[in-house]
């Protein structure tokens, strides 16, 4: 019996060693776990976020899944005839909004695992959506006549004698400084014009005329076309996410060519991506290739997008202005430095006198505001803004808003505008919002649960290993204090002496002896019990057998 006593307690300390060391383990990993967590589910995320055709972005990158919609306002002008009377004020009532459902797509993609950049273009399907307009593509518009503008503007530059043939060109063809067209023509269908027919005809300009269009529209061949945006190349983030969608080029030039210095660069955001954003506050740059130029947009508050956290950077008066209020925007001014809230742009324009504003002189100098009637800059309706979930660099919602002013002035040896003011004339503002979908939103979600998940779970796994490390001692030690207890309650009398439980050689002898132990109790008890009742009982001194002996006694009154 000793040895299985002995082979019991080897097989327990075995098994305990085996748990402890298991436990150990466990803690160890857990606390590794708690430690490295958040590198590892960066680095996952790294490697799902990273442009390439295998990730789970590229689909959603490719062809966005949110539902696209252009909304278009145009600026019809009610009183052209008292253009010329220096005391009116250009009257103008928008129309609209013509709402057209965008289709994006990226098209002739091409990957450069070398400088991790990838190469596209852009190319639009647009579909009028007639419920969601406020009005028909058949509805009359009168605007100031781009064309002629643009080619008086261009004509300012020549010699007198070039310009002689333009403004002849605009007496023989009867041009008039406005026009009425329909909506349809003034979009996407485009018209026809004398001047361009001629301009393209006429060697005699040589290469001062750039004529792109058969026709006039401003979106012209847009639709379906993948040429008029450009070729962009971005960084897809696969040596360093925060670069993620970041431009790299356009064009295939690090610098536009179209703004000097550092305003010409080739930089900041192609829409889709930010960097991660840890903290609120800062800037983030949108390229926009309608004006070949980066437009920075400051972070003013955080808000809530589906159920997201996101920040919000909205486009305030740093972004529009040409240096009078930001010296460091010097460089926009692009050769016509105009007080402060739009954005010279004719060079990336073909030279035409076209300046980009938010919407009805939003964020812009009062000195355009006062110019014509019938706008009212409203935060609600015409702030340009971004929404941006900080650990990602998601855009959750977007709503790009711009208007497009062309300069009417004075040009000397052009007849139709010799007596007319200098005014920044409203032509026509479009916006385009989006919102990320529920669906995005809830994977999106995921993201910091996966994260809080996994220290929860290196956490469970330090308890436990501690419980399991701790396991076999506590266990002993229990077991100890329960062989103690038991030692001091089944103590045995033999010849004087006590022997503990375990001095006995087998079990069966211990339960012997316990046994006797319990029936000798019992009897001493039921002998006692009536002599105590009666006389108490008085222990006299040991006798010569080594053994008390109890008596009664009587007192001595008896």
């Amino acid at each position: 019996m000793p040895r299985q006593n002995s082979a019991l307690w080897r097989q327990r300390s075995k098994r305990g060693l085996l748990i402890g060391i298991f436990g150990f383990c466990l803690g160890l990993f857990g606390v590794a776990c708690g430690m490295f967590w958040e590198d590892i589910f960066n680095w996952i995320k790294h490697k799902e976020m990273a442009l390439a055709p295998d990730t789970r972005v590229f689909e959603n990158w490719k062809t966005p899944p949110m539902e696209l919609h252009l909304d278009i306002y145009m600026f019809n002008w009610t009183n052209p005839e008292d253009f010329g009377n220096l005391s009116t004020k250009p009257i103008l009532q928008q129309l609209g909004p013509y709402r057209f459902v965008d289709r994006p797509d990226k098209v002739n993609i091409s990957w450069h695992p070398a400088n991790h950049t990838v190469s596209y273009k852009r190319r639009s399907y647009y579909y009028f959506d007639a419920e969601g307009s406020a009005g028909s593509l058949d509805d009359a518009v009168t605007t100031l006549n781009a064309v002629t503008l643009s080619a008086a503007a261009t004509a300012k530059h020549w010699s007198p004698v070039k310009r002689n043939f333009v403004d002849t060109g605009l007496k023989i063809y009867s041009r008039e400084i406005a026009v009425t067209k329909s909506v349809d023509e003034m979009l996407f269908t485009g018209y026809s014009d004398v001047m361009i027919d001629a301009a393209m005809a006429l060697p005699i300009f040589g290469d001062d005329v750039k004529v792109p269009f058969d026709k006039f529209g401003w979106f012209y061949t847009r639709n379906g076309s993948a040429d008029l945006t450009g070729v962009f190349n971005v960084f897809t983030g696969a040596d360093e996410l925060a670069k993620l969608g970041q431009l790299h080029s356009w064009n295939y030039q690090t610098h536009t060519g179209f703004f000097d210095s550092y305003c010409g660069l080739a930089n900041g955001s192609a829409g889709e991506f930010q960097p991660p954003q840890p903290q609120p506050g800062g800037s983030v740059g949108l390229f926009t290739p309608d004006m070949c130029r980066t437009l920075r947009l400051d972070y003013e508050q955080t808000v809530q997008i589906e159920g997201l956290q996101g920040y919000k950077f909205t486009g305030g008066p740093r972004s529009v202005d040409n240096g009078s209020i930001y010296p460091e925007n010097l460089c926009f001014c692009g050769g016509e430095c105009v007080p402060s809230g739009v954005m010279n742009v004719s060079a990336c324009r073909f030279d035409s006198p076209v300046f980009m504003s938010y919407p009805h002189f939003y964020n812009a100098d009062p000195f355009y505001l006062g110019q014509v009637e019938g706008l009212a800059p409203d935060r609600e309706q015409h702030e340009f803004y971004m929404v941006v979930e900080p650990r990602t660099g998601i855009p959750l919602e977007v709503a790009a808003r711009f208007q497009v002013n062309m300069l009417v002035e004075p040009i000397d040896g052009i007849e139709l505008y010799t007596d007319v003011p200098r005014i920044f004339f409203p032509l026509i503002w479009f916006e385009q919002k989006v919102r990320i979908t529920p669906e995005l939103a809830d994977q999106l979600k995921l993201l910091p649960l996966v994260l809080l998940a996994g220290h929860i779970f290196a956490g469970l796994c330090v308890a436990v290993g501690i419980v399991l490390l701790c396991w076999a001692p506590v266990q002993r030690l229990l077991s100890a204090c329960r062989s103690r207890r038991y030692d001091v309650k089944m103590q045995h009398k033999s010849n004087g002496q006590y022997r503990s439980r375990s001095q006995f050689s087998s079990a069966e002898e211990l339960k012997s002896k316990a046994s006797t132990l319990l029936c000798e109790e019992s009897a001493g008890k039921s002998l006692l019990e009536p002599a105590s009742r009666s006389k108490p009982a008085t222990l006299l001194p040991k006798s010569q057998t080594g053994e008390s002996v109890a008596t009664t006694t009587t007192p001595l009154s008896e």
